[in-house]
């Protein structure tokens, strides 16, 4: 399959998933827009090497995914610099963890916007041309927690709810221009940020690396393994390409039979 002359935009896609998703996408010859924070050296080096891999177009916008009027912005970056969006992935997010009687109304306001909002926010910008050309995907990064809930997340597991049902919504109204609306919903993915906090963990619970891994963050996986930010990327690959076209407004479970249950 190839998404060659294909514009996509990822966001979130510094680092993590975001990046496997940027880069498995140029690795299928689609120019990809990436977004998010982080060391500005860092990001031009994963930026200018997604060009040198794929030999495809990388450009980077800075929006930030709580502010409407940027995410607009970046939308129309996207449309001139790479001449259109076929492929919109809202991966963008954050986490907080709080019972709800301390929960932070700041940061509840904070993950809804990034989280849901955003995505809302950039499918509003970018069906009009996707509904024009009578091609697009939009993939949604949900989670386990868009379909089961764990306590004290519950600005994160709302959000994520939320996802699901913007998926269904926007997938019946663009069901006619060969556009097509999913979700994937992961559950424990190995990343950075999941590895940075084993150490901490580890002091906190007097654990082992290996109990905290199973016995904590592993612990909802009946597979006891982590997925791969490289499953979930090519996952989204394959929901862009023709064989996929009749898939559409499914939320996908990518958990290692967390919900099976």
């Amino acid at each position: 399959m190839s998404l060659a002359k294909r514009n996509a935009v990822v966001t979130g896609s510094t680092s993590g998933i975001g990046l496997a998703y940027a880069r498995a996408l140029a690795a299928e010859g689609a120019n990809v827009l990436i977004n998010g924070f982080g060391d500005k050296d860092a990001i031009e080096k994963e930026r200018s090497g997604i060009e040198k891999d794929f030999g495809v177009k990388c450009v980077y916008d800075g929006a930030d995914m709580s502010k409407p009027a940027e995410i607009a912005a970046m939308i129309a970056h996207a449309e001139k610099a790479l001449g259109s969006v076929d492929v919109l992935v809202n991966n963008a997010g954050i986490q907080f963890v709080s019972p709800v009687e301390d929960f932070p109304i700041e940061k509840w306001d904070q993950i809804i916007a990034i989280n849901l909002s955003s995505a809302f926010h950039t499918i509003r910008a970018a069906v009009p041309g996707m509904k024009a050309r009578k091609w697009g995907r939009i993939i949604n990064t949900a989670s386990a927690h868009s379909l089961v809930a764990s306590p004290f997340k519950s600005a994160y597991v709302s959000a994520k709810h939320g996802i699901a049902g913007l998926t269904k919504t926007i997938a019946l109204e663009v069901a006619t221009f060969g556009v097509t609306v999913n979700c994937i919903s992961p559950g424990y993915v190995w990343t950075p940020l999941v590895e940075k906090q084993i150490p901490d963990t580890m002091k906190a619970r007097n654990m082992t690396k290996e109990q905290v891994m199973n016995d904590v963050l592993l612990a909802a996986q009946p597979t006891k393994q982590f997925v791969t930010v490289e499953q979930v990327a090519a996952l989204a690959v394959f929901l862009c390409s023709d064989s996929a076209s009749q898939i559409t407004g499914a939320n996908i479970s990518m958990d290692g039979g967390w919900t099976a249950a």
